[in-house]
């Protein structure tokens, strides 16, 4: 039996603050603003947060996936301002994923490779 069917959109909202926050900036429905690919997004989505942030992200990703597709699906819905597994024509390019949990596995690899997360500290890209 699902465990988040039964919880609100803003639960989720509130159980998976950093993943609600990315839906709204990273992923949010103007994603494609710049032109860049869903997978340049992914990439991209790290950028320009402080490592308390990309940890609390990793630790809302494992948690996560480590849930059925079902509830994968409606965190999803109640997160994202986008459908990463719609095949879109506008923009051309933009990529779609086969699944969200393919999707979902790919952000949390992008915030796991990060270098400050690697490191467990603020990398000043001064030095």
């Amino acid at each position: 039996m699902s465990k988040l069917l039964d919880l609100t959109k803003y639960d989720l909202l509130d159980l998976f603050p950093r993943l609600a926050d990315l839906g709204a900036s990273s992923f949010g429905e103007d994603a494609d603003t710049f032109g860049d690919t869903l997978f340049e997004v992914i990439e991209d989505a790290p950028r320009g947060t402080g490592l308390p942030f990309k940890q609390q992200a990793v630790n809302e990703l494992r948690t996560l996936l480590a849930h059925s597709d079902v509830d994968l699906n409606r965190v999803s819905w109640a997160v994202l301002g986008i459908d990463p597994t719609a095949d879109v024509e506008e923009p051309p390019n933009w990529g779609n994923f086969p699944s969200l949990r393919a999707f979902w596995s790919a952000v949390l690899d992008a915030f796991e490779n990060d270098p400050e997360v690697r490191a467990g500290k603020e990398i000043d890209p001064d030095v």
